[in-house]
């Protein structure tokens, strides 16, 4: 159960509203080519608008400078996107600063059901640094506070964890929908509960490894991280990538997973390469005959096969991570077996974020999931065990 309060448990009419979203979406030529993050913030904002209440959208884009209006990124393609899907007007507050005399003037003038929207909260230093003179100008906004940005609630910024000082902070559904979504999962899973992690650096992973082996029956090990525990099992890798300096880490995590009884699978074959290249020359192998001159790239046929079938009797599956290179036609075979099982699955699928986002979306199964997290930064620090400043700062409800 969800322990803070939402926009449902307070009365927003007549308030000025201050909704802290992840608009931090893709543009291309000044234009929003992945609409995803505004559109999950929907249900919040509409809920908000339908309620009376006078709407004031804060967000980052990108990773400005900091000491300055910089125009590739600039709010206004995201107000503009937001504006269609709307129906109704968005006007994007700049000025000297961000939060300052204009925007302040323009909250106070706004009436029940109107919406503006802040220029980006990065263009001002205090923002990252959490700087309190910011953080007080943030708050001089609003009445109410509403984080509904999951995919930064791991980060103590000014407009995460330092506006809620100073006004009554509750949720957004998306916040709240995240949150409630994965600590069920970490809490409560069906089992047999399969996670799926790929990625290139076992040193970003051993948190969620280490917290996982103490919930999940099955861990699948894919990507590039596959290689320093092929190592840690005494195994050549070529010119893989490996992180020599965790090795023995990823040895432990063997010997954990056997006294915990945590089936840990590490790929049994895999897909070389001679460069790092679509064009280049490829064979599958297995792990015990990897060519000193070659590099892996993903994971070979029978791994993919294997891991498939126990993707298939799960009765949750938490994936973060990619098989391999998938951005690579010749390299995506493993992603899209992993994909492709964890859509047809009848388990629980929660697909963690980040590029595993844009696999199952390559490969046209995201309506096939049950759950896709906006956070992976986020989603990863719950997944670790740890608490996020962002939900953290917000009222609880009354027992």
């Amino acid at each position: 159960m969800y322990s803070k309060k939402t926009i449902k448990d307070v009365d927003v009419a007549h308030k000025r509203v201050l909704v802290r979203v992840d608009f931090n979406c893709p543009l291309y030529e000044g234009t929003v080519v992945d609409d995803t993050r505004i559109r999950e913030a929907l249900p919040t904002i509409r809920y908000l608008l339908d309620h009376d209440a006078r709407v004031i959208i804060a967000s980052h884009l990108g990773r400005p400078k900091g000491d300055h209006f910089e125009s590739q990124f600039s709010m206004m393609p995201v107000a503009m996107r937001l504006i269609q899907l709307l129906g109704r007007p968005v006007s994007v507050i700049g000025g000297e600063k961000i939060a300052g005399e204009d925007a302040l003037s323009a909250s106070l003038a706004l009436k029940d059901g109107q919406i503006m929207m802040l220029e980006n909260l990065r263009f001002d230093d205090g923002e990252k640094s959490c700087d309190l003179q910011f953080v007080h100008r943030l708050a001089s906004l609003c009445d109410i506070y509403v984080n509904d940005a999951f995919g930064a609630a791991h980060r103590a910024h000014a407009s995460i964890s330092g506006v809620p000082e100073f006004v009554p902070a509750v949720s957004g559904l998306l916040l709240a929908k995240e949150v409630e979504t994965l600590t069920s999962m970490l809490e409560n899973p069906k089992r047999p509960f399969v996670a799926i992690l790929g990625g290139s650096k076992v040193s970003d992973k051993i948190g969620i490894i280490s917290n996982l082996m103490d919930i999940a029956d099955t861990i699948l090990i894919g990507g590039a991280m596959m290689f320093t525990f092929l190592a840690a099992q005494g195994y050549s890798v070529g010119q893989s990538k490996m992180e020599a300096d965790m090795v023995d880490t990823a040895r432990q995590m063997l010997e954990t997973a056997k006294e915990k009884n945590v089936n840990l699978v590490i790929p049994v074959d895999v897909k070389m390469a001679d460069q790092f290249s679509d064009l280049a020359y490829t064979e599958a192998v297995d792990v015990d005959a990897i060519p000193d001159d070659m590099m892996g790239l993903d994971i070979g046929p029978k791994t993919g096969r294997m891991y498939r079938e126990v993707i298939r009797e799960a009765g949750t599956v938490f994936w973060n991570g990619p098989m391999g290179v998938f951005e690579f036609p010749s390299f995506e075979l493993g992603t899209r077996c992993v994909a492709e099982a964890v859509a047809a699955s009848d388990a629980t699928s929660i697909i963690g974020g980040g590029d595993s986002v844009a696999a199952i979306k390559k490969f046209d199964l995201a309506d096939q999931v049950t759950f896709i997290s906006t956070g992976g930064g986020a989603s990863m620090r719950l997944l670790e065990g740890k608490e996020l400043p962002g939900v953290m700062a917000l009222m609880d409800k009354e027992a």
